[in-house]
């Protein structure tokens, strides 16, 4: 599963099981859904939500989603998905209560996105030639 995030308020999100389907506060206007992967939603948040109480994370299963996401880059280069359309409620699989501390900062980690955090790189396996030891029994 690839999961990528999208925060916003509680009162979005129980219009949008209304409606039957989320379109943000930002499709409308800029033509599509802010999304994040888990290891940039901390900073997201700080950027553009410090302070604001009643937040959830929508985590979204993008294999699921039924329209286009675009990962395009923003202001220093790093990329973040973007979700080009209305977004079919089947692909949320988990929503996630998001409260700043008590400075307004959001902190540390959440410990259940922590899975779908991808893993530096394994080091490769040494070959033949490059250092490592191999034993060839012929």
């Amino acid at each position: 599963m690839s999961v990528i995030l999208h925060i916003t308020k509680r009162e979005e999100w129980e219009r949008a099981k209304l409606a039957g389907v989320y379109r943000g506060d930002t499709l409308e206007s800029e033509g599509f859904i802010h999304c994040s992967e888990p290891q940039q939603v901390i900073p997201v948040a700080n950027t553009w939500f410090p302070g604001q109480k009643g937040l959830i994370l929508l985590c979204i299963d993008s294999q699921k989603v039924g329209v286009e996401i675009r990962y395009e880059g923003v202001g220093g280069g790093e990329r973040f998905p973007h979700i080009y359309g209305p977004l079919n409620l089947d692909a949320v699989f988990q929503v996630i209560d998001f409260e700043p501390a008590e400075d307004g900062k959001f902190v540390g980690s959440i410990p259940f996105l922590q899975r779908f955090t991808p893993s530096p790189p394994s080091p490769p396996s040494p070959r033949a030639g490059e250092g490592g030891k191999i034993n060839n029994y012929q």
